[in-house]
């Protein structure tokens, strides 16, 4: 076989072959390298305390640098509007959180500009246990400061707006709940404070991890390109022996023939 592999015809389709390989375990680096970027996490500073005012804007929903980010605010509660939201999980437990209307001073000095925050002040293991906490909240009224971990609003889900059932905590969820309408708007993000009043327990909010999501269709990609850079060598050995085989098949029928031709021996 390897006496037709070294014709320069062949040769020739084993270099073309050899380059495309090649080729092919460039693109497969290439797509590894993207995983590798695309997995690659940035780190940043969230247990710094930032004023909120200075890293978000009402009517804006939460970026990936906001979200998780301690933070504090100053402004005042605005009473009736407190809430309970259900189905919360606290470290592990079932239980509700208790939501209170929070509106932070946008323009200081002026306290009719302010922008509406949700905050959940804390866990309870069920609604009748945090109903004194929550009545406590409803009446609370004055200037407050307020910190904690600031978080990107949830989606509304499986929530009894008229009924003031609720599962998530959404800028849409309070708007259709709070009675009190805020001038500058709502933050599109909740916060998570870091202390709880009497009645409740602290809510569980560590800070968020930093982990790697690996980049399964990347990956597949790279293992792809490897393949057809090592199917590109085969097809080359593959029609090498083939033409080797078929010209073996022609020499031994040309053979048979040449017999066949040969006068039969004379006694």
């Amino acid at each position: 076989m390897w006496s037709v592999a070294r014709r320069p015809r062949w040769i020739a389709a084993l270099l073309f072959a050899l380059a495309l390989a090649a080729t092919f375990a460039l693109l497969s680096q290439w797509q590894l390298s993207r995983s590798v970027q695309n997995g690659t996490v940035v780190s940043r500073d969230t247990e710094t305390v930032e004023q909120l005012t200075a890293i978000a804007k009402p009517q804006t929903g939460a970026t990936d640098t906001q979200d998780g980010q301690l933070v504090e605010a100053s402004g005042h509660w605005v009473p009736g509007d407190a809430l309970i939201v259900t189905d919360r999980l606290n470290d592990g437990d079932q239980g509700v959180w208790v939501i209170g209307h929070f509106r932070v001073d946008t323009v200081e000095g002026v306290t009719d500009a302010g922008a509406g925050l949700p905050v959940a002040v804390g866990w309870a293991k069920t609604s009748s246990e945090a109903r004194a906490a929550l009545a406590a909240l409803n009446e609370r009224s004055g200037a407050a400061t307020v910190s904690g971990r600031y978080f990107a609003g949830e989606a509304p889900q499986d929530s009894d707006f008229e009924h003031g059932k609720l599962t998530s905590v959404s800028s849409g969820a309070m708007l259709n709940t709070w009675k009190s309408v805020d001038p500058s708007g709502i933050y599109g993000g909740y916060l998570v404070s870091a202390k709880a009043p009497a009645g409740l327990t602290a809510i569980y909010s560590p800070a968020p991890t930093s982990s790697v999501e690996v980049n399964w269709l990347n990956i597949f990609y790279a293992v792809e390109w490897i393949v057809f850079a090592g199917f590109a060598i085969f097809l080359w050995y593959r029609l090498v022996r083939d033409a080797h085989e078929r010209e073996q098949e022609e020499a031994e029928q040309a053979q048979q023939q040449a017999e066949s031709l040969e006068p039969a021996e004379v006694n």
